[in-house]
């Protein structure tokens, strides 16, 4: 099941059974399957408490993926700050649903065990997005 909650901000306009579709679609191309997945949508400042409190960051960011996938089920928690989602459409001149479904999306290809910290990866990883985004 995905769940999508907030903490602190208004619920942004996504259609949920679209989305949650589209979730799945990705999921299956890696031979996954959706298990229970929360988004949780909050501010900059939520983020920042995250981030310093579970990983020791001390920096925003637009999205924290917490997996508890366990072998082909993916599950896990994705907080989104939509303050950095409005501030990363402006500076790479996306438009904010655009860039909400991207980051959307790439808790759910982390889940999937594409990472993007380490060089190469991050290209990687821009490839699997702008892929998802063209399955919408």
């Amino acid at each position: 099941m995905i769940s999508y909650q907030t903490d602190g901000v208004e619920m942004p306009a996504i259609k949920k059974r679209e989305t949650t579709e589209w979730i799945k679609a990705v999921a299956a191309v890696y031979g996954k399957r959706a298990g229970e997945i929360a988004y949780i949508f909050c501010s900059d400042e939520k983020i920042l408490e995250v981030n310093r409190q579970y990983l020791q960051h001390d920096y925003y960011t637009d999205i924290i993926t917490f997996d508890y996938s366990q072998g082909n089920r993916l599950s896990g928690d994705l907080f989104i700050s939509l303050d950095t989602v409005r501030t990363n459409a402006a500076q790479f001149g996306s438009d904010y649903e655009t860039e909400l479904h991207r980051v959307i999306i790439h808790g759910i290809l982390h889940l999937c065990g594409i990472n993007d910290k380490e060089p190469g990866e991050r290209e990687v990883m821009e490839e699997a997005e702008n892929k998802a985004l063209a399955m919408r």
